[in-house]
């Protein structure tokens, strides 16, 4: 089952005793891998951001964080623990093997945590950064598409309340065109953000203000 494992995550130990020490919870004995949890976790948690940061280049600050908030979190670690099925060889003590540990969420993202740090202590940061990647490049690229469904007008929200800043305002500058050939155009402004108006044209209302929220994050890019 070990040899297993270290096939589905791409990596053999030099030392297998540390992939033992990774899978053993606390229930189990003295040596158990909660020291080991948290350092995985610190790991974890900066290649996500560093991943993000270098290939989420249109995202800001709050997005950024919602997604490593979401890739990081117990459940989703707990569905790669199941994909690499862990619950089977969690060696754990027999209380909890009583009380269904194996398929406990937080039992599992620990020991998924637990092996990326195995792996860094084995092989060094380049090793657990391709670990990390090699478990979430699926999840990492669903959360980019999802972020690139939300439309301008969301993004732009999220980016102000992030920074603590007043919701946008759009009016309508004009109307041009015969009535069943509209253009729209909207502008938008932040207040506390006097220096930025931007505008935005459409065949409707709606779409003229998506352009201008669009408009206006490629403007906040720039300063």
């Amino acid at each position: 089952m070990i040899d297993k494992l270290q096939r589905h995550i791409g990596y053999h130990f030099d030392d297998p005793g540390r992939l033992l020490h990774a899978l053993t919870h606390r229930s189990a004995g003295p040596k158990h891998n909660e020291r080991m949890e948290f350092l995985g976790d610190a790991i974890l948690g900066f290649e996500v951001a560093d991943w993000l940061f270098q290939h989420e280049e249109v995202a800001d600050e709050g997005q950024l964080s919602r997604m490593r908030a979401h890739l990081v979190k117990r459940e989703t670690l707990a569905e790669v623990a199941r994909e690499l099925q862990l619950g089977g060889i969690l060696r754990l003590g027999p209380g909890e093997l009583r009380s269904g540990g194996r398929n406990r969420d937080s039992i599992l993202a620990d020991a998924v945590e637990a092996i990326i740090a195995a792996v860094y202590l084995d092989g060094g940061i380049e090793a657990a950064r391709t670990l990390v990647r090699r478990l979430l490049e699926e999840r990492v690229a669903t959360a980019s598409m999802e972020l690139q469904k939300k439309d301008a007008k969301t993004r732009l929200q999220e980016h102000l309340q992030a920074r603590r800043l007043p919701l946008p305002r759009y009016e309508v500058e004009r109307i041009d065109g015969d009535p069943h050939r509209q253009k729209f155009t909207v502008s938008c402004r932040v207040e506390g953000l006097d220096t930025l108006s931007c505008l935005g044209q459409g065949c409707s209302r709606r779409k003229a203000e998506q352009a201008a929220a669009a408009a206006f994050l490629e403007a906040l890019e720039k300063e």
